[in-house]
């Protein structure tokens, strides 16, 4: 767990923000378990660890896009 010092308020939208990710990373853990399991020991690393990382990639990128949706419709304001 990360020790961030948050408000109420930033907790309550990290929680509400994990909420919307956490179906994609479920499904995202299956598929990245499907390919794994698909390949023989010999062949987990190389080709398919990249296959593995760029997927991960895809799906960071899609958690910060789903975090910025959510502030655009009324989420968390800048506290600035």
């Amino acid at each position: 767990m990360i020790d961030l010092p948050l408000t109420p308020a930033q907790e309550a939208e990290a929680q509400r923000i994990a909420a919307i990710i956490g179906k994609k990373a479920q499904e995202e853990a299956l598929n990245m378990a499907r390919i794994m399991a698909s390949k023989p020991d010999s062949q987990l690393l190389g080709a398919t660890e990249f296959e593995i990382r760029n997927r991960a990639h895809v799906f960071a990128a899609h958690a910060i896009k789903t975090a910025l949706n959510e502030r655009k419709k009324g989420g968390t304001k800048d506290p600035a």
